[in-house]
């Protein structure tokens, strides 16, 4: 039998080792019902999971990342305040700040019979449809996993970035939207590997303030819709 129903907590500003340690527990929990499934004659039914959040300033890189693509010392980072955590999703580096909407999926892709492919596209077509509400026209670009603006062309830029970690079908780490996040905070890494393409923001395209919480119901509205799913606040401390 499968799950549709999702669970969602916004845990506001939350350090990044804070929230990876509420993912972990919550990806370990549900991998653990899929193994102790295998033995059983009726299986237990596993649950889904969805973390809103933002971070203090933080570089992380993925386990195929480079360190050179970090362009700050140590004791530049310690002055910008910014923490650097190597940490287990794919991906190169990426930022995460103040300003940014990250989206932590802790689902069962058997739930919603979904493969890696697939549930990467997914994710990336919830962004397309909330930032076209703003009336922007997201994009994917070949080989290059998130949501862009103006692919093809030189002014072709980043607005969502995404990594996630996927063990027996079960999904960790997400997305990180860029809503009024402090862009020059990208100038000190080569994001995701990419050179010579720029990273930007709605409030950016759009040179107006954005309300983060309108942000947040359309990528939850859109997120029910693309999976299929039922969104159930909850508390999951």
């Amino acid at each position: 039998m499968k799950n549709n129903i999702i669970y969602f907590e916004d845990l506001g500003l939350t350090d990044y080792q804070d929230a990876f340690k509420r993912q972990t527990e919550l990806f370990e929990k549900t991998k653990q019902i899929k193994i102790d499934n295998k033995q059983l004659i009726k299986p237990h039914i596993t649950d889904n999971y969805l973390l809103f959040t933002e971070h203090p300033h933080v570089y992380t890189l993925g386990k195929s990342g480079k360190m050179e693509h970090l362009l700050l010392s140590e004791s530049e980072m310690l002055a910008k305040q910014v923490q650097f955590i190597p940490t287990n999703r794919g991906g190169d580096i990426t930022y995460h700040g103040p300003g940014q909407i990250v989206a932590y999926p802790i689902i069962d892709l058997d739930n919603f019979d979904l493969e890696i492919i697939s549930y990467m596209r997914t994710l990336e077509e919830i962004i397309i449809k909330t930032i076209a509400e703003f009336g922007l026209k997201g994009m994917r670009s070949e080989g290059e996993t998130g949501v862009w603006l103006d692919v093809g062309k030189p002014q072709a830029r980043k607005i969502c970035a995404m990594g996630v970690k996927t063990s027996r079908w079960v999904t960790m780490h997400g997305l990180a939207l860029n809503v009024d996040v402090d862009l020059d905070y990208f100038k000190h890494i080569i994001p995701c590997g990419i050179r010579h393409k720029g990273v930007t923001s709605l409030q950016a395209e759009l040179q107006e303030k954005i309300d983060k919480n309108e942000v947040k119901n359309l990528i939850l509205k859109h997120f029910e819709a693309a999976f299929d799913a039922k969104i159930k606040k909850a508390s999951l401390r």
